[in-house]
């Protein structure tokens, strides 16, 4: 059994205490929280597991690095820490911790990482002798590895389209919502998330990934945004009222062009009420899925929808990218310490949990 700890325990740490609790390979050894009311909570409690697992929440990193965990699920944000998130896992790394995060964006494709970030990873790795292996939580898998596996599927290929399609009311953090994504804001207010350049440093490296899988050069990577107000005043059941004029909906691309065309393409629709720009691609129940679209010969489209946390799609897709992270842990453990992405880490089946007890 892997020593694992969870760092942090908002909507991805929930997920990453459960995934941890159910892989037979891994043994939940402590969870690091920074909010003084979760210090002493029960990990079954703060992992929404429904009993106790006998591990109190603990914001003593030192102590928690120094009792030798094998590996870390580091859950903390990295939107507006980068700096500190990236501090945070070096120490794991120096500590010698497999470390599985999606909370660095410019590391999915880490290849072409800017020095100022691999090098203190590298350097890292070379005194601890950890690892570090970045997926998305958007989720990671639905803008590589699967794709790219249906990409083999086709005989000719014109476009791969990788799609989230949400309604952002059943997303659990308001702040994100209303000041990140701009959903509620003014029409002349720009919402950093979709900021030019933004949506290319967050999804970019997923772009250039699957270029670099596919064997093609990218001429450039080009952004669109297209945002509409409401047409009326709606009342959300988590976030309260977004007022008619605001913005209700937001959509944009990341494109991989290739010979002057985008061939690959990262794409987000997110509304705030599904009344909100109708003629924009819909998920089949209104609430959200991921969507891998393979325009080509044949043309292949494959929808994923999955749920947790009481039939929250958010959450399962949350859960669905943690669970590919969580899921790398024994893989990394058993490999060379070393910097790996999507394209090195294996897709594995589920191994020794088809039938186990939920946790």
């Amino acid at each position: 059994m892997l020593p694992t700890i969870v760092w942090g325990t908002g909507n991805v740490g929930r997920a990453a205490i459960r995934a941890v609790d159910a892989h037979p390979a891994l043994e939940l050894s402590a969870v690091l929280v920074h909010d003084p009311g979760k210090v002493g909570r029960d990990a079954g409690d703060l992992g929404d597991l429904g009993h106790p697992l006998g591990i109190a929440a603990s914001d003593d990193v030192d102590a928690a690095l120094a009792a030798g965990p094998r590996a870390v699920v580091y859950a903390a944000s990295g939107d507006i820490r980068p700096d500190e998130a990236l501090a945070d896992i070096v120490r794991a790394i120096r500590a010698g911790a497999v470390v599985v995060t999606p909370s660095l964006y410019a590391l999915y494709d880490q290849r072409n990482a800017p020095p100022q970030l691999r090098d203190p990873i590298l350097a890292a790795i070379a005194d601890g002798g950890g690892s570090l292996f970045v997926s998305g939580v958007d989720p990671g898998w639905g803008n590589d590895v699967l794709p790219l596996l249906v990409s083999g599927l086709g005989t000719a290929i014109d476009v791969i389209r990788c799609q989230e399609i949400f309604d952002y009311s059943t997303y659990d953090q308001p702040d994100s919502v209303r000041y990140l994504v701009g959903m509620g804001q003014p029409m002349d207010y720009e919402p950093p998330m979709i900021a030019p350049t933004v949506p290319t440093m967050v999804w970019g490296g997923q772009v250039r990934l699957m270029a670099r899988a596919l064997g093609v050069a990218l001429d450039e990577i080009r952004e669109t945004v297209d945002r509409r107000p409401l047409d009326a005043t709606v009342s959300t059941k988590t976030m309260g009222e977004f007022e008619a004029g605001t913005q209700g909906a937001v959509r944009f691309e990341v494109q991989g062009v290739v010979g002057g065309e985008p061939r690959i393409v990262i794409e987000h629709v997110t509304r705030i009420h599904p009344s909100c720009a109708p003629d924009w691609p819909t998920p089949p129940d209104g609430e959200g899925a991921h969507r891998v679209v393979i325009e080509g010969r044949p043309r292949i489209e494959v929808t994923v929808e999955a749920t947790d946390e009481g039939g929250n799609r958010s959450a399962g897709g949350n859960a669905t990218a943690v669970g590919r992270l969580v899921n790398a842990i024994d893989w990394l453990a058993d490999a060379e310490p070393g910097l790996y992405d999507a394209l090195d880490v294996p897709l594995r089946p589920a191994t020794g949990r088809l039938g186990r007890k939920r946790p």
